[in-house]
């Protein structure tokens, strides 16, 4: 490995990034979340078992290597106890976990405000999660949030308090009851009890690491089409779980940087509002949704479904300089008897192969495909590319040929077993 390799999702989130990470931390010595909060979720399956995270790093399984949440993410101290106490009732001491005292904390008044928002939306709705992590992210670029080294120090009720009453005059005036700082001090110092062993500066951490020639794998949560600058905004995420995110995330710069993996599904799918050029909205849709298992992990929700979209995906590899591929759930798709492609958009009669987070452009486009022959049969023992079936191999190699990117990964089932690694089609593009 290099010693900085990372692993991001290229379209709306959701595209199996997990099981891409799970693999590399095997090689790696340390694994950092570096964006986002509890609104992503990664789903492992492992012996059988499915481990559901959304805020541990998802390399933890590996019990040799130091897992990270990093400065960028917010983090909903609840949530994360309630992931560390299951990790330990299936065996896993979870002595390997490193919180950055940099991180921002997530507060019952977050998860008020973010419900009060997108109630008030009314048709304009985002789609989020509520899970408080667009206003801890408000609160962190107004300057007056409370990081993991302000939960754990002893000016903590202070600063709590100070925060209850200027957000309780916003709860209040939109009719809702306002919160009682004490109950929250009170819960929320038992928190700080239990994370304060595993804080510490995870930026100084990692810079040891990388002078001791340790390796890093950074893994992205959410992903590029929902990123707050770059995404279909307003349709987005609150952070920058692109490429960027990895520096202002954990505080790694760019030059130490190796592979970009970029991670896809074999179609596509997308939760909550926005456009969504290759959405399928009838038949074909759900019977993909079905066949995919398509429900949130983190918030069970149904996700739209369509095909895979190249125009977006040659954006993302562009923008986050993605040096090869991971393409998940081809067993999936392989399942139908006719897979679509999308390879340009019709824009108001025009071809388009540039792509544009511009709503107004979205919508307005209309994907045109290729079409491809489906029925692969049972893939999930495939080992080797060449024992994949030739249409499956012909839909590999024209998404390969489209984007000029090797994929490297091709997940064939739900297990960490069920992927196929190829080694021969790792390569570095040129920045």
């Amino acid at each position: 490995m290099s010693k900085v390799n990372v692993v991001l999702g290229v379209f709306y989130g959701d595209e199996g990034k997990g099981k891409i990470i799970d693999y590399l931390s095997k090689s790696a010595d340390y694994a950092v979340r570096f964006s986002g909060g509890n609104n992503a979720g990664h789903t492992i399956k492992v012996d059988g078992e499915k481990f559901a995270f959304h805020l541990l790093p998802s390399g933890i399984l590996n019990e040799n290597i130091k897992a990270v949440l990093g400065n960028g993410v917010v983090i909903d101290p609840k949530v994360l106890i309630e992931e560390i106490e299951s990790l330990k009732s299936h065996g896993f001491p979870v002595n390997n976990l490193y919180i950055s005292d940099k991180a921002h904390v997530i507060f019952p008044y977050h998860i008020v405000m973010d419900g009060i928002l997108e109630e008030n939306r009314g048709e304009n709705k985002i789609g989020t999660t509520k899970r408080g992590i667009g206003p801890c992210y408000c609160d962190k670029f107004e300057r007056c949030g409370i990081r993991i080294a302000d939960l754990i120090a002893s000016n903590f009720e202070e600063l709590l308090k100070r925060n209850v009453i200027n957000k309780n005059k916003i709860i209040e005036a939109y009719g809702h009851e306002p919160l009682e700082y004490r109950q929250i001090l009170e819960e929320y110092r038992e928190y700080a009890e239990k994370l304060k062993p595993y804080v510490c500066d995870t930026t100084s951490m990692l810079h040891k690491a990388l002078k001791n020639d340790e390796s890093i794998l950074c893994e992205g949560a959410q992903a590029t089409l929902l990123d707050i600058d770059f995404g279909s905004y307003p349709f987005v995420t609150s952070s920058n779980p692109t490429i960027g995110g990895v520096s202002t995330g954990c505080g790694i710069g760019s030059s130490y940087i190796g592979e970009v993996y970029g991670v896809t599904k074999a179609y596509s799918s997308r939760v909550g509002e926005g456009p969504y050029v290759t959405e399928e909205t009838g038949e074909i849709g759900d019977l993909i949704r079905e066949l995919g298992h398509e429900y949130g992990t983190t918030t069970k929700r149904p996700r739209r479904c369509g095909w895979l979209d190249l125009v977006a995906l040659n954006y993302a590899i562009m923008l986050n300089g993605i040096t090869a591929l991971a393409i998940n759930h081809l067993d999936t798709v392989g399942k139908l008897d006719k897979i679509k492609l999308c390879i340009a958009y019709n824009y108001n009669g025009n071809i388009i192969t540039d792509f544009s987070s511009n709503i107004d452009f979205l919508t307005s486009c209309t994907p045109i495909y290729e079409e491809f022959e489906g029925n692969f049969g049972d893939i999930s023992n495939c080992k080797t590319f060449d024992e994949l079936p030739e249409n499956a191999q012909k839909y590999i190699n024209r998404i390969e040929e489209l984007t000029d990117t090797p994929v490297k990964f091709i997940g064939t089932g739900a297990a960490r077993e069920n992927t196929i690694i190829r080694e021969e089609k790792q390569k570095q593009l040129i920045r």
